[in-house]
């Protein structure tokens, strides 16, 4: 029983693991780079919906907030590129990762400006319902963000394989200038991904608050889901879902059995194993570029 117990806790963890990686993956998709600001952009998708949900800040109810984060998230992602990230366009990718790092930074103290540091505790219809099955206490949270991620990553999937949109996308991956001369609005395609990516930290933000409580250090989870994304393999997108859930089903039984602080290092191991003897990750999606 309290096998089972760990497993369910551990892929729910995983779950938001895996959509925080996900964004990690449909940037790298579109633009091959790295958005290290995909952490702390969960966590102010979180706060935004805290902020309109709790009843000591607007008191909305929890889905129209919910909506309403989603929409603010898609808009930053989009400005973010278009404003920002689009001056650093054709130069080394270093440049989008440093960019990126600071964004994060400049994110975090904003939010702990604005709402503090202390953890606060979203105010979700999810928290605190159990239901019981074969003895095992399930939360409604846990089941709400397994079930969400599923359903999001087969959406993303589909999306990038049999749309028109999703097709333009890895096209301008692929070769820039030959999807421009194509017809492919390139500049645009990228600043549609970054509003893609925004739309799943607010998802990925709501779920993670919906199961405890968050602050602005949460956006540090980004660090984690990298590594998930990397173990499943950069650039799959079930990759990233299967590397969250693998680092999140560790983290649990490492703490209840390994020794005391294992838990924290037990990814970091992981990914050092898989990086040795599967350096494209578990689900590889290599890709040669077209010339």
């Amino acid at each position: 029983m309290d096998f089972a117990q760990l497993l369910i806790s551990g892929l729910a963890n995983g779950c938001v693991y895996g959509l925080i990686a996900l964004g990690f993956v449909l940037i790298y998709k579109a633009t091959e780079a790295i958005n290290f600001a995909q952490g702390d952009m969960m966590m102010l998708g979180a706060f935004i919906t805290l902020a309109l949900t709790n009843d000591n800040h607007m008191g909305l109810p929890f889905i129209p907030s919910v909506l309403i984060a989603i929409a603010v998230m898609a808009v930053f992602g989009y400005l973010l590129d278009a404003l920002m990230l689009r001056h650093v366009f054709g130069q080394p990718q270093i440049a989008v990762v440093i960019l990126t790092i600071a964004i994060g930074y400049i994110i975090r103290f904003g939010a702990g400006l604005i709402w503090g540091h202390e953890p606060q505790s979203l105010h979700s219809p999810l928290a605190g319902q159990d239901i019981t099955i074969a003895g095992i206490a399930l939360g409604l949270d846990e089941i709400a963000v397994i079930i969400v991620t599923i359903l999001l990553t087969g959406f993303l999937y589909g999306f990038f394989a049999h749309t028109r949109t999703g097709i333009a996308i890895q096209a301008a991956s692929q070769n820039q200038l030959a999807a421009y001369y194509m017809g492919v609005p390139v500049r645009r395609v990228y600043s549609l991904v970054w509003g893609l990516s925004g739309v799943v930290a607010a998802i990925a933000g709501v779920l993670f608050a919906s199961k405890g409580s968050i602050d602005p250090n949460t956006g540090l989870l980004g660090i984690k889901a990298f590594a998930a994304a990397v173990i499943g393999g950069f650039g799959s997108l079930p990759g990233a879902l299967l590397g969250g859930l693998i680092v999140g089903v560790i983290e649990p039984f490492a703490s209840r059995y390994g020794p005391s602080g294992y838990a924290q290092i037990a990814p970091y191991l992981l990914l050092v194993l898989v990086l040795v003897f599967r350096p494209h990750g578990l689900l590889p999606q290599v890709q040669q570029k077209k010339v």
